[in-house]
């Protein structure tokens, strides 16, 4: 079984190699990747996404990384909607649960008008790879299911990467090891234990 730092390291040279982009062997399907780890390596992973896009960004390669943190787009779309300051003055009022659900609701997840996928929509450039973040921040406003199966709509034929904090077996999602999402099956794992 590989590190954490083993892994890490693998993520470079994976997302650079030309078939990566081409999502060749993927039967030209959108290239969903999953990296999952250990919930107690994320401030470990996150230096090494930031770390990977200094590298990816910065090289004179026609690549790009852009990176999505689901839960600090949560909070930049309730802030433009005039949402996130009446949330907290909600939650005084009523319970953690009317909060959730109202957030949900007010983000029109999985709807044709769907404010993660279009705020996604909106900063992707061709080219690009995209990282997906922030899964467990997001939890339990953001499935990381619903994202995945509503991407497309998005991303188009981009590579995607989505970092797990739990595990992922190619056909079960499980955010911190112990909490199950749906099922989901159109991803590979970017690198292997």
């Amino acid at each position: 079984m590989k590190t954490i730092n083993e892994r890490l390291d693998q993520i470079l040279p994976k997302i650079t190699n030309p078939s990566f982009r081409e999502n060749r062997g993927l039967g030209n399907e959108v290239g969903y990747h999953i990296f999952d780890y250990e919930p107690e390596y994320e401030m470990l992973v996150r230096d090494h996404v930031k770390y990977l896009k200094e590298q990816v960004n910065h090289d004179l390669s026609n690549q790009k990384i852009i990176e999505f943190d689901l839960y600090e787009m949560v909070l930049e779309i309730l802030d433009d909607k005039g949402y996130l300051e009446k949330n907290f003055v909600m939650e005084k009022k009523r319970d953690s649960e009317f909060v959730l659900n109202a957030t949900k609701k007010s983000l029109r997840l999985t709807l044709n008008n769907d404010l993660m996928i279009k705020y996604i929509a909106d900063r992707i450039e061709d080219n690009a790879i995209i990282f997906m973040t922030g899964v467990g921040k997001a939890f339990p406003i953001i499935r990381s299911h619903v994202i995945l199966n509503n991407l497309f709509k998005a991303v188009r034929q981009l590579p995607v990467v989505m970092f797990f904090p739990g595990r992922y077996d190619g056909q079960e999602l499980r955010l911190f090891g112990a909490i199950k999402d749906d099922n989901y099956y159109r991803a590979f794992q970017l690198v292997e234990y």
